[in-house]
């Protein structure tokens, strides 16, 4: 059996793609958030204004556009949702338990300034200590040479996430990020990798 996944990241205040999204949601088993809903730091509640209507079982992380904890405040009325940031929770799905592990943030360090919400690979190796084996995990950044070029071929994804997923193995891994890598989807060791963009992905994930 499989888990219907709705996958999604970076709106940047899309409110057409939020809504969307919306629709969408009520398709899915769990809904996957991976990041960059505001536009530094502008904007992040009139988006989960619009996002909080799912009602699906939804976990996020905080892109490097907004904080955890400015992530934790917009959406405190949204039922739904769970905020993970170095953590993890467990979510009943089809009367199974599914561990989910998420990380948010820059990581590697951006060269945008000290607007981003950003984290060096050692911060990254302490967020993704306690990830299980098997788990579901989301993060912000990509894992290096994954779903990470930019737009002139160069990989900015980060080794530490690279090594946690060859090491525990997630049965799917959902990030954002990287725009000129949207929607492309790679297989690291035995964990499919998706880059997943804001108009949404369907993903079958085993249960």
């Amino acid at each position: 059996m499989t888990l219907r996944v709705l996958c999604f990241s970076d709106l940047h205040r899309n409110h057409i793609a939020a809504r969307q999204l919306v629709k969408m949601a009520d398709e899915a088993d769990l809904v996957l958030g991976a990041g960059d809903f505001a536009n530094r730091h502008e904007g992040l509640s009139d988006t989960l204004d619009v996002l909080c209507a799912i009602s699906t079982p939804t976990v996020l992380v905080p892109g490097n556009g907004e904080t955890v904890e400015e992530l934790r405040d917009a959406t405190k009325e949204w039922k739904a949702a769970t905020v993970l940031h170095g953590e993890g929770c467990v979510i009943e799905l089809k009367g199974k338990a599914v561990p989910i592990w998420g990380v948010g943030g820059g990581i590697p360090v951006t060269p945008f300034g000290a607007w981003s919400y950003d984290f060096d690979e050692e911060q990254a190796r302490e967020m993704l200590a306690g990830c299980p084996e098997n788990a579901i995990l989301i993060t912000h950044s990509p894992a290096l040479d994954t779903v990470d070029k930019d737009s002139t071929g160069r990989v900015r994804g980060s080794q530490t996430i690279r090594e946690k997923i060859l090491e525990k193995k997630p049965r799917f891994a959902v990030c954002g990020h990287i725009h000129d890598d949207w929607e492309s989807q790679v297989t690291l060791g035995s964990t499919p990798v998706l880059n997943a963009g804001p108009n949404g992905i369907f993903v079958e994930v085993p249960e």
